[in-house]
Parts: structure tokens; sequence; C-alpha cells
């Protein structure tokens, strides 16, 4: 994936010290004021890049996370031990955690991203006027984006290339929890940087804020002169903060409550396996199922199956009144199950627990989902046409799958290599946002002296 001879290039880039809040002043934050600067400045020049220097950047970029997998481990273990001491639970401790594998996983999706076409550019329509005025909407990268993340380390890499490939400044600002292992992470992007042919002008747009004092990301909100956009990635908690104090556009990637539903007409050996998949697999994700809604007539012929299934799995289940009588009757241990509250279909786990309803049709799956989802991604399980189509057309989340796992709620499994995030806001992207969705469009119109009348 490397193109041309490779001439190591030193640049600058930089970290955003911020003072303690103890000791706050009314320049605390200017640190961060001069680095929202010169991303700005960077991002104009990085706007026209080629695809050949960005791509070129990249690979460096992937090689040298390879070359810094131990020193990001070292890193990420002193947020382990952190998070250990803390007393954060083991959903939170699998998404902080990076392994050689992970690591490598992340390297790979730059790959993924370097073999993606550069949108930046691309014509996307044209049409000419009856005056004889060409018109085009040609796709030109946001500008700069403020992305806030909590505690997915490879949320780093991921952003920085994807903004990177699309022609866009990124500050990248994580959690406290995964401090260290985004500071190593962040040097291992510098040094892929420094190697490149990328012009010190263009990689400088690029910055980390190198604190975890929480006012930074209040100042970050402010800085609409800089920024053009905020995506915020985390709980339901920090996705309100950020929407509710941002001076700046926010597009939400809010938290994934998702469903399953199971139709009668559904095979078992399906139903089967995408369950226990949506659950079970990684169930610490935005994209695991945290609901699962059988239809009644499902009830006989899938529902004691999947209960025992799913409680083999370790999974803890909150049932509504009818699937907690069949949960007694198919035998299963009373220490795997207690009964749903109101609360519990609200609720993102994030854990080996899952939330479980009998509805009496698709029309009352469909309006569950409508009360209780997050517009992220529901799956119907069955072989009847007309309920696959009503399940497209009127479930309103960003992905919605048949026959399938709701863990292909992801840019990579969905093509578009490594991802921002998933929107669950309409405007100006929904579901996996890739480089495509990191552009918007300008028009362009070529003309031969025409004036208006």
């Amino acid at each position: 994936m490397l193109s041309g001879a490779l001439t190591p290039h030193l640049i600058n880039l930089h970290l955003v010290r911020v003072r303690p809040l103890s000791n706050q002043t009314p320049n605390a934050f200017k640190d961060l004021h001069e680095t929202a600067a010169r991303v700005r400045r960077s991002a104009r020049v990085l706007a026209y890049q080629s695809a050949a220097a960005k791509n070129d950047a990249l690979a460096h970029v992937a090689a040298s996370l390879r070359a810094s997998a131990p020193s990001i481990l070292e890193a990420n273990q002193k947020d382990l031990v952190r998070g250990r001491e803390k007393g954060l639970d083991a959903a939170f401790l699998d998404r902080l955690e990076l392994t050689t594998e992970r690591i490598e996983g992340m390297a790979a999706a730059i790959e993924e991203v370097i073999a993606l076409s550069d949108p930046v550019g691309r014509v996307d329509s044209t049409w000419v006027r009856p005056n004889g005025l060409r018109v085009g909407k040609r796709r030109i990268p946001l500008g700069v984006i403020g992305i806030i993340y909590e505690s997915r380390p490879n949320v780093t890499s991921d952003a920085a290339a994807l903004c990177l490939k699309s022609g866009n400044g990124v500050i990248l600002k994580g959690g406290s929890d995964a401090f260290e292992s985004n500071r190593a992470i962040y040097a291992a992007i510098r040094a892929g940087l420094e190697a490149s042919d990328l012009p010190a002008e263009a990689a400088a747009a690029v910055g980390f804020v190198d604190t975890t004092d929480r006012a930074a990301v209040g100042e970050l909100l402010k800085l609409e002169k800089f920024i053009d956009v905020i995506i915020p990635r985390g709980g339901h908690k920090l996705i309100r903060y950020v929407t509710e104090n941002s001076l700046i556009p926010v597009i939400k990637h809010d938290h994934g409550i998702c469903h399953g539903v199971v139709d009668g007409s559904a095979r078992a050996e399906v139903v089967d396996a995408v369950i226990l998949n949506s659950k079970v697999a990684r169930p610490g994700v935005c994209n695991a199922m945290e609901t699962l809604l059988v239809l009644e007539n499902a009830r006989q012929t899938h529902l004691p199956r999947l209960l025992g299934l799913l409680a083999d799995a370790g999974v803890r289940l909150h049932l509504c009144e009818k699937s907690l009588a069949a949960a007694k009757a198919a035998g299963l241990g009373a220490d795997s199950y207690v009964a749903a509250t109101e609360d519990d279909y609200h609720a993102e786990y994030l854990s080996l627990e899952l939330a479980v309803a009998v509805v009496p049709d698709l029309s009352a799956a469909i309006a569950h989902i409508r009360t209780y989802g997050s517009n992220h991604t529901e799956i119907l399980l069955t072989e009847d046409y007309s309920q696959s189509e009503r399940f497209q057309l009127e479930v309103d989340s960003s992905v919605v799958m048949i026959n399938a796992s709701s863990r292909f709620s992801d840019g990579g499994q969905l093509g578009l290599g490594a991802e921002i995030g998933i929107s669950t806001s309409k405007m100006h992207a929904y579901g996996p946002m890739g480089i495509d969705e990191l552009t918007t469009t300008k028009f362009v119109v070529l003309g031969a002296g025409q004036i208006r009348d």
C-alpha cells in the first residue's frame, strides 16, 4: 500500500497541555485555543493533499502502531490497573483493554481506510441549466472535527485515520480512564506521520488534548471559531452534556439499545445462532443486543429453547410475565432470571444481561422499539417476506437487519473501513460513519459569461 519513495520528513505535532482545575486562570486554556487555531490552519492544507500523500501517511501510521505495540500495551496496563482499583465493571474493562490482537486490528483497520477510494474532490452529480450553466456537486472535507470519546482506545487511531483520509483536521479528546493508552497511541500516530511524506503544514491537522481535566471538554465545546462539528462517542451522560453545552453542531453517537425480534416463521438454527451472537459474542459494545422481543406466534416454538441457550451462555435474563412463565416451565435455574421492570427496557446493559418480552405481533414489536429504542440497530428473524419488508419500512433506526447479527452494525463489517462511530442523529449522517460521511458537498458552477436577467 506504500506508493513512491518514502523520505522521512520531520513534523511538529502538538499535545494540548491544560493546567489542573484547581489552578484555573482566565488563560488556563490558552494552549487549547492555540492548538485549535493550528488545526484549523493545517486542515486547510490537508484538504487539498492527494490521495497518494494521505495514503503514504496512513501506511506509516499503521506500521508505527505495530512497532509501538509494547509501549501501547504497557500504557494500557496502567489504565487497567487504575480501572480495577476504581471498581470499573467487567464490561467497561473489556472496552478499555488492548491486546496484541486488538492493536493489530487497529493497524489493519487503517490499512482498510487506505484501500478505500478518496471521496475528496469527487463529483457526485452534474446537470446543465437551460441557460447553459453547468452545475456540479463536489465533495469536500467538513473542516475540523472535535471527537470526544470515553473508554475505547482504538477510537484514537480510527478517528485519526478517517479524518486524515477525508481531509479533515481533528482534535482528539479521550476519556480519563483510557488516558495513558490514548497518549501512547497518539505518540505512535505522531511517529508514523513524522516518517511520512505528508507536508508538515498538513500533518499538524491532528491534535490531542493531553489532560484528564474534565473542564477541557466544556472549553472545547466553545471553540466554534475553529471547530466545525463535534462528534461525541460514549455513554448517555456524555452525549447529553455535549448536546446541552456545545456551541458547535453535534452529531450524536448515542447509546445502543438494540432489539432482536423473533417471528414464528424463522428457522430455529438461524434464530439460535443470530440471537446468541448478538448478545454473547461481545456484550460490552454498543451493537450488542439488549432486548429480545418474541412475537406471540414464536412463543411456543422458539422462546423456551432460546431462554435455555441464553441462560447456559451465562446471560442473566430480565423477563416479562409470559417469558417468566416459560422460564419456570422449562426448568431454568432461579438464579438465571428475574422479573423485568420498566427500567429494563430502557437499559443499555453492556454486559451479559438481557431484557425479554413477548409481544402480540410485529406491530407491537415496532411500537416497543419506537418507545424504548435509541435509533441504533434492530434485527428481525423471519422467513416471511411481507414481515421483512414491513420491518425495513417502518423501523426508523439507523441500521435495520434481517436474519443477521446486530454485531454487523459496524463500519468495517459494512464495508466502510474503520468508522468514527454509529450516528443516531439524522443530521448530517445516520448509522455507521465512514470517510464519505466525513465530507459534505459544495456547488461548482461553470459558465461562459452568463448573467442573470
